[in-house]
């Protein structure tokens, strides 16, 4: 591999010299992450080299500060931080830093300390002095993070390189790098702030990217998630695969008063909530539990007296599992009865988020102001190596989203019990009976 080599002369009981390569990038690549400006705001394609352009500039920075600067790298939740804590530590040799696993910190030889932060819980951020700072993943993460994380650059101006895919145009991200890329054209001076847009075409040009899978790519996603991911052109509703115009056109004012028809029910796992949604006639929501703390038995008496013979489907993964036998048992059904668990794969519930998307964007499914919107509007995707992903953001619940799918895939996948009324005796009187001869 090309290097481009870097040199830093640093303090460490005396001078010396410290001779550091510095990966191969490719030129936009390298325009972007080694910006002159003390920002450098970088809107990104999956895969297009982001994160290992700023592991190397972060490592830079720490090579040529002083001992005991901090430089921190903040991820939006603590795993994604832990990826770029193992890939830095794959990039550097061995002899030259001791890391910390627990803390997921990197001291080099010159003293300094480079953190990799989780942005999850933003009050955490504040306090420290820090000498440089790169936020990945900007998009997803929480504006209050991004806040806590400028506090702490205010005594040392330190520079920051933030970067992400595009997810819309609701986003602290999306806005900063606007008024950056505004800034730049108008080439107003001074400032501060630098954009760069690196999409898939400038990858797959470096080589770092092949153009079939692009391609590929863009034959399994919806486009509108395809252009954001690959493009890095915003949806007007970012991440989210229902759309808000169709979220806001399915509101109603309040439950219907019919009756159900089918049932849904996401168990809670942990902190999350369980709750039961019930559909009508008109596929519109006209019951609906939410509740946490409780114990099992009461969630199966209260599932078991608001359900009863309805066709209904529960969410049959981890905990919900003993739940929905219990559940059956107590009917006297198995799982080919009216209730019926749905178990969560990564497969089965992009299969259940894509029939609820339909039914939304279609129109035939209405729900009642309030947490059930707002879940519906919080709810996301993103593609991962085995496809995509649907949930709520980190700090978030999608337990009411869950529920309302369920019981759209039970009004698809549960045939309704054949109800015997004086309307339908009366009807079979009077059908014609024809006799053999």
């Amino acid at each position: 591999m090309e290097t481009q080599t870097a040199a830093f002369s640093a303090p460490i009981a005396g001078d010396f010299l410290i001779e550091y390569e510095r990966p191969h990038l490719y030129p936009k690549q390298l325009a972007a992450i080694y910006d002159p400006h003390r920002y450098s705001l970088i809107e990104a394609s999956t895969k297009a080299g982001k994160t290992s352009g700023c592991i190397a500039w972060i490592i830079e920075q720490a090579l040529a500060g002083q001992p005991g600067w901090n430089y921190w790298w903040v991820a939006p939740v603590s795993d994604q931080a832990l990826i770029a804590f193992r890939r830095a530590m794959r990039s550097l040799p061995q002899d030259v830093y001791t890391p910390n696993i627990s803390l997921k910190t990197l001291t080099l030889i010159n003293g300094t300390v480079i953190w990799f932060k989780s942005g999850d819980k933003p009050n955490s951020l504040y306090g420290e002095d820090v000498y440089g700072v790169v936020v990945d993943e900007a998009s997803r993460m929480k504006e209050d993070a991004y806040i806590a994380i400028r506090s702490t650059l205010t005594y040392t101006r330190a520079p920051i390189r933030i970067i992400g895919n595009v997810r819309g145009r609701k986003n602290w991200f999306f806005q900063l790098a606007r008024r950056a890329q505004q800034d730049q054209e108008r080439g107003i001076e001074p400032r501060e702030m630098g954009y760069h847009k690196i999409v898939a075409n400038d990858a797959v040009a470096a080589g770092v990217l092949d153009a079939k899978e692009i391609e590929d790519a863009r034959s399994q996603m919806p486009e509108l998630s395809w252009r954001e991911l690959y493009l890095a052109e915003p949806s007007d509703d970012g991440g989210n695969p229902f759309g808000l115009q169709h979220i806001a056109a399915c509101t109603r004012k309040a439950l219907s008063t019919k009756p159900a028809l089918w049932w849904g029910w996401d168990f809670a796992k942990s902190r999350d909530y369980t709750v039961g949604i019930g559909l009508d006639e008109d596929v519109a929501v006209c019951a609906f539990e939410r509740f946490h703390g409780i114990p099992w038995g009461e969630v199966i008496n209260l599932v078991v007296a608001r359900t009863g013979n309805t066709p209904a489907l529960g969410d049959s993964t981890g905990v919900g599992d003993p739940v929905v036998e219990d559940i059956q048992r107590r009917m006297g059904q198995t799982d080919e009865g009216s209730f019926r668990g749905y178990h969560f794969t990564q497969s089965s519930k992009q299969k259940l988020m894509e029939g609820l998307a339909i039914a939304i964007q279609a129109r035939t499914v209405w729900f009642p102001e309030g947490v059930i919107v707002s879940e519906l509007e919080q709810f996301e995707f993103e593609l991962t190596r085995t496809g995509v992903r649907y949930t709520a953001p980190q700090g978030y619940y999608d337990d009411c989203v869950c529920a309302l799918a369920l019981a759209n895939m039970c009004r698809i996948e549960i045939p309704m019990p054949l109800q015997v009324t004086s309307d339908l005796l009366t009807r079979a009187r009077m059908m014609p009976r024809f006799r053999k001869h």
